[in-house]
């Protein structure tokens, strides 16, 4: 496959619609590294090693020297946002990041001023926005089109992909304008108020061949008229909802247990967290819609239907509370009661005092950089390897998501093996045991 995959040459524009705490930290960072100001840390695009062939062979290079991605050097970013403050003034609001730090990218911040959001204030009743279009959603899938090319020419980009940073929208359940293309450009024209803020962003991307990554919980991408798009116009997409604190920790320990075979009775979790997000999130509609996405991480690694003994009466509860104090420094909580041989009792318990954007920052950029080389590698429709970054990751229909990490991450680097011609590794290693027999 390593013939057909196109070299990254050129500018790559990173687009973003929601330029709050996640999307400023992740272009502070990029901007801080470009300048030598600091480490990538927590990007696997940049940080991680990928084995290659035999353990015997030695050969483990960094991802980025082994698949085709984007410079840092090339990356132009630009965005949407329900408010007026460019990058550094949204930046400084957020206080993610050390005021030194910012300060000594403050040029490069500054150029990054937001378009006006496609915004609908029934998706996120507590936004008070300022900086918005108005228009159908017709009207305003044209003008986000505008919006995209206008940014390309501008700035010389050779190709574009948009990553959603947007907040969480109100939880809602896919209806008949959303099963076919044609039926979901209708109600387009109609001005059908099903079709989300995020959808009119999804749809404009993917109208033009541009890869889209949904960071939110929010339907989306994830609805039959956007795969048909996407399968259309060639073009990878992947979602859904960026998995950061709690539930990194549950895709972590989960699989742990269920492979001791470990039997798990009950797993509260709550959080509390004081930026944006958690705004949003203090609306029951709209916490829903983060509740569905949270939810459903244990119940497909532990398979409760499979291991009736074990995970059969499992209880899990998640709460979200809205804690301005905090800002983007979220809290979470888990009380987690197992039991063992013979159903003796035990407990675990997490404080993970986590910094919620430093967590999503790197999630966004690898996304962005994997999304185009999807579309680079002729790689269209639903990016199912990509669910590593994912709390409820978008499959094919009948497909149950896979949320186990260590699976994901195996699913990851088999798929960037498979690109570039190299063997798929199954971590059998028999074989290096077999040759010792033979060679005796």
């Amino acid at each position: 496959m390593k013939s057909n995959i196109q070299p990254a040459e050129g500018k790559l524009g990173i687009l973003i619609p929601g330029l709050g705490a996640v999307a400023t930290t992740l272009i502070a960072g990029v901007e801080a590294v470009k300048k030598g100001l600091s480490q990538p840390i927590g990007s696997l695009t940049q940080m991680g090693h990928i084995r290659l062939g035999k353990r015997t062979d030695n050969r483990n290079p960094k991802i980025k020297d082994f698949v085709p991605i984007a410079d840092f050097k090339d990356i132009v970013f630009g965005g949407w946002d329900v408010y007026e403050d460019n990058v550094y003034e949204a930046a400084m609001k957020a206080k993610v990041l050390e005021p030194g730090l910012l300060n000594a990218i403050k040029t490069e911040l500054e150029n990054v001023v937001p378009m006006k959001a496609a915004f609908d204030k029934n998706y996120a009743k507590n936004l008070v926005a300022t900086n918005v279009k108005t228009g159908t959603r017709y009207e305003l899938a044209q003008a986000v089109m505008a919006d995209i090319k206008n940014f390309k020419d501008k700035n010389n980009c050779s190709r574009i992909v948009l990553v959603w940073c947007g907040s969480t929208e109100i939880y809602y359940e896919a209806s008949d304008i959303h099963q076919t293309l044609a039926k979901f450009e209708q109600a387009l024209l109609d001005d059908d108020k099903r079709i989300s803020p995020s959808m009119i962003y999804a749809y404009s991307a993917l109208k033009m061949g541009i890869p889209f990554a949904n960071g939110a919980p929010n339907l989306t991408v994830d609805i039959p008229a956007m795969v048909e798009l996407a399968k259309l116009t060639e073009t990878p997409i992947a979602g859904k909802d960026f998995k950061t604190g709690q539930t990194l920790m549950k895709t972590i320990l989960a699989p742990g247990l269920a492979a001791r075979s470990l039997g798990v009775k009950g797993w509260f979790s709550t959080n509390i967290l004081g930026n944006r997000d958690g705004l949003v999130l203090d609306d029951p509609d709209n916490f829903k819609t983060k509740e569905v996405s949270k939810l459903g991480v244990l119940e497909d690694i532990l398979k409760p239907e499979d291991n009736p003994e074990l995970y059969g009466d499992l209880y899990h509860k998640i709460r979200i509370d809205y804690y301005p104090p905090h800002g983007d420094n979220k809290e979470s909580w888990d009380n987690i009661d197992i039991f063992g041989w013979l159903g003796y009792k035990m407990q675990i318990k997490i404080n993970f005092l986590c910094r919620d954007s430093i967590l999503a920052a790197p999630i966004a950029l690898d996304l962005a950089l994997f999304s185009d080389l999807a579309k680079r590698a002729q790689m269209s429709g639903v990016q199912e390897w990509l669910s590593f970054y994912l709390k409820s990751p978008q499959t094919a229909p009948g497909l149950h998501p896979e949320n186990d990490i260590f699976k994901q991450l195996m699913k990851l680097q088999n798929t960037l093996r498979h690109m570039m011609g190299e063997d798929l590794i199954t971590h059998l290693g028999l074989d290096y045991y077999q040759d010792l027999v033979e060679s005796l």
